[in-house]
């Protein structure tokens, strides 16, 4: 980030901050705690806070903050293209698609060869009707998807048309599949996970995420939160 030093009317005004998100915390987590050390730093007592797409607590990577009057621009953030790495681990699933919930299933992998691979990538490479993954926070009649598979509701959900533009992966530690995606708002790399097994007729969890980039920034130029707690200027003063 900028060695810029800011100012309290800075951040009221409005500033994009980029973090790199830690494993275990959730997006609600780094909001609270940046307005946390910006009210602390300056010594105001209000300021708006705000994140550009929520990244789940077992993912890391590049989110993105607004403070200030840019929480006005967080749809526009949100709709911009996205970049994701990781893994997905063939041969079981779980019920959350990821390692939030434990594994219920195995399946063979025996039989998939490099071919059935390169036609798993194609298959999902392009625009198609994606299934979220029932362990997510989009709302049906009010109340989160997660909150429904938690208690053991059945729920119908309706597909919805994402688009990958770029899907890349590495099966030299098969069955771990890494992968690099780069897809539209709304896709979500679980329900990618889980599909790519299917097609395999196998199985497949995502074990590992990170978000490396939003349109135009880069988790490269994002701050940790210690980073950030030394970039603000001294809290004893």
């Amino acid at each position: 980030m900028e060695s810029k030093q800011f100012t309290a009317e800075d951040f009221k005004s409005g500033q994009i901050l980029l973090f790199d998100k830690p494993l275990d915390w959730t997006s609600f987590q780094v909001v609270n705690k940046v307005r946390w050390l910006i009210r602390k730093s300056y010594g105001i007592k209000k300021i708006k806070v705000g994140h550009a797409g929520t990244l789940d607590p077992l993912a890391s990577g590049l989110l993105i903050i607004c403070t200030g009057k840019f929480t006005k621009r967080i749809e526009e953030l949100q709709g911009q293209e996205k970049e994701y790495t990781g893994t997905f681990t063939l041969g079981s699933t779980t019920p959350s698609y990821d390692l939030e919930t434990e594994i219920d299933k195995e399946y063979p992998v025996d039989h998939i060869t490099d071919d059935d691979l390169k036609l798993a990538v194609l298959k999902f490479t392009g625009e198609f009707e994606q299934m979220p993954p029932v362990f997510s926070a989009l709302k049906k009649e009010g109340k989160r998807l997660y909150e429904y598979a938690r208690s053991g509701e059945a729920v119908k959900m309706n597909t919805r048309p994402v688009k990958i533009s770029e899907f890349t992966i590495d099966a030299s530690r098969f069955p771990e599949i890494d992968f690099k995606v780069v897809c539209s708002k709304g896709t979500y790399i679980r329900s990618l996970a889980h599909d790519f097994g299917r097609a395999l007729n196998s199985g497949a969890h995502l074990s590992a995420l990170r978000r490396t980039r939003i349109g135009e920034y880069q988790v490269e130029n994002a701050f940790s939160i210690e980073s950030f707690q030394n970039f603000l200027p001294s809290q004893e003063n």
